[in-house]
Parts: structure tokens; C-alpha cells; sequence
């Protein structure tokens, strides 16, 4: 067996290690579970009444406890390695029609806005540092799926 392959228990140790380590900076940053659903509530209120992106989540979320109860799951699993959340974020959001910058700078400003809302300014740019991250994923994946690609072809080298 190599180290690399599944199983390994050196892997498996370096795994959790690096699992707790995440969950332990996180602890350090006041992120908890409380935080998270403080979090993920206090955003989505913020999403619904917004004139841009409340219409575009009202289209596409017909029931918001389900919702909530996946982004509780998603957040925490990005914050705190929690491992609970199953699902594919870029499938959902690739599918969307119109997304741009526009709207994925809007959900950063909101994201902001909560965050400085609901916990101090440590906590407010490692959490807010994910966020963007996210957001710049989902947008280019977007992007490429609604323009065909990126545009490089063999004259490219690829």
C-alpha cells in the first residue's frame, strides 16, 4: 500500500488532523453551530428583502426550511470540517440564467453586512474569505458553462 491510498492510516491520521486543526481555529474564532444558523438566518433575511437577488432566490427556492437546513449543513462543513453536507453547490448554481458579477457582488455585500452584524472582525474576514472564494468558484463555473468554456481551443495548446 502506498501513502497515498485510501485507508492508509498515515493518510487517515493527517486527515483528521487536519479536520480537528480546522474545527480547532474555528472554535478560536467564536464559530460554532450557533454562530452558523445566527449566520445563515440573519443573510437569508437579508437575501429575501433584497430588490436584485430576492426575486432570483424567490424563482428558484420553493421551500426555505429545507433551505436554510442545507446552508446550516454547507457552512458548517466549509467553517468546521463538520463532513454533514451532501449535495453539489456548482451543479445549482451553474443551471441559473444571468448570473454575473452584479449578482455575486451583491451576495458578498449582503454576506458582509452580516457578518459585521454578528461577530467581530476576525471572525467577520475568515468567514467573509470563504465567502469570496465560494462566490468567485460559482461565478467562473457559471460563466463557463453558459459560454461553452473558456474560449481555448487547440491554437491554445490545449
Amino acid at each position: 500500500m502506498t501513502s497515498a491510498e485510501p485507508g492508509n492510516p498515515t493518510v487517515s491520521r493527517h486527515a483528521q488532523a487536519a479536520r480537528d486543526a480546522k474545527r480547532s481555529h474555528a472554535a478560536s474564532l467564536g464559530i460554532d453551530d450557533a454562530f452558523v444558523a445566527r449566520m445563515i438566518d440573519e443573510f437569508y433575511a437579508r437575501i429575501r428583502d433584497d430588490d436584485v437577488l430576492g426575486p432570483i432566490f424567490a424563482a428558484h427556492v420553493v421551500d426555505w426550511l429545507p433551505h436554510l437546513a442545507q446552508m446550516n449543513r454547507f457552512w458548517r462543513s466549509v467553517l468546521f470540517s463538520s463532513g454533514e453536507f451532501a449535495g453539489n453547490p456548482m451543479a445549482k448554481h451553474v443551471v441559473i440564467p444571468d448570473l454575473t458579477r452584479v449578482e455575486f457582488a451583491r451576495w458578498l455585500a449582503l454576506f458582509d453586512q452580516t457578518l459585521s452584524a454578528i461577530g467581530p472582525e476576525t471572525t467577520r474576514a475568515h468567514v467573509y474569505d470563504r465567502a469570496r472564494m465560494i462566490a468567485n468558484s460559482l461565478l467562473s463555473a457559471a460563466i463557463v458553462h453558459r459560454d461553452g468554456g473558456l474560449g481555448l481551443g487547440k491554437a491554445d495548446g490545449l
